[in-house]
């Protein structure tokens, strides 16, 4: 069982930055993949980016490399999704995810946390 609870998010003005938290419950993480998702109004959950949390390894969708970085917090269990250069289309509820063992690109996650909407204003 894995409880994820994310937080960070809000408003900007385009070209601006926010960094998504996703504090975990969990016996251990070791053995999952952690992830971020976002949905805009209408529109599919998409994948963002995720983390290995054992080996460190990072995805990302191809539109958001070098404008997004994951990283993680061992000690604090928390996973993170540095965002800058923001631009309206980013504008999404954001989610954090989990899933065991393997990582893809489907929001086929086993745990999901509540969510936390991004808004870009032009």
């Amino acid at each position: 069982q894995v409880q994820l609870v994310e937080s960070g998010g809000g408003s900007v003005q385009t070209g601006g930055s926010l960094r998504l938290s996703c504090a975990a419950s969990a016996r251990t993480l070791s053995n999952y993949v952690l992830g971020w998702f976002r949905q805009a109004p209408g529109k599919e959950r998409e994948f963002v980016a995720a983390i290995h949390w054992s080996s460190n390894n990072t995805y990302y969708t191809d539109s958001m490399k070098g404008r997004f970085t994951i990283s993680r917090d061992n000690a604090k269990n928390t996973v993170y999704l540095e965002m800058n250069n923001l631009k309206p289309e980013d504008t999404a509820v954001y989610y954090c995810a989990a899933r065991y063992l393997i990582m893809v690109y489907t929001p086929t996650y086993d745990y999901w946390g509540q969510g936390t909407q991004v808004t870009v204003s032009p």
